[in-house]
């Protein structure tokens, strides 16, 4: 197998952050004109969660999500490449989690279902988790 297809859901994350990131501003920055807050020299981070709407926090709550679990996509990633042990099953638990990523930030930052978010998140905190154990596994043995 090709190594280097695992990057295709790396990458495709990253897009994700990014896409999250620009959303993010682009609901914040409006927010911040409308309510005055621009011109505050100073706001906390607490500041700022309790005077946002749920729209405005949404995005920003999201984009703090894309930097927990998929930290350690991107670390075993790096190492099943380093490693050359990409296979068939590890691309497709990359991908179902690229997928839960996606579908996580799109109720997230929409509608915010929790128990069909929390769903989502389940399965793709899975498919990592099943990637992470698998490659732990195979350097004890």
């Amino acid at each position: 197998m090709d190594q280097t297809r695992i990057f295709q859901p790396f990458a495709a994350l990253m897009i994700l952050t990014l896409s999250v990131w620009i959303l993010m501003y682009a609901r914040r920055i409006p927010f911040l004109v409308r309510s005055g807050l621009i011109r505050q020299p100073q706001i906390t981070p607490l500041q700022m969660a309790q005077q946002s709407p749920a729209k405005v926090a949404a995005a920003s709550d999201n984009l703090k999500n894309l930097f927990e679990l998929p930290t350690i996509f991107y670390a075993v990633v790096l190492y099943l490449y380093a490693t050359q042990q990409v296979d068939a099953a590890y691309l497709a638990a990359s991908w179902i989690f690229f997928v839960g990523r996606v579908l996580h930030s799109a109720i997230h930052c929409t509608f915010n279902h929790i128990p069909l978010r929390f769903a989502v998140y389940v399965l793709s905190a899975f498919a990592l988790w099943s990637m992470v154990l698998r490659a732990g596994w195979r350097l004890i043995s």
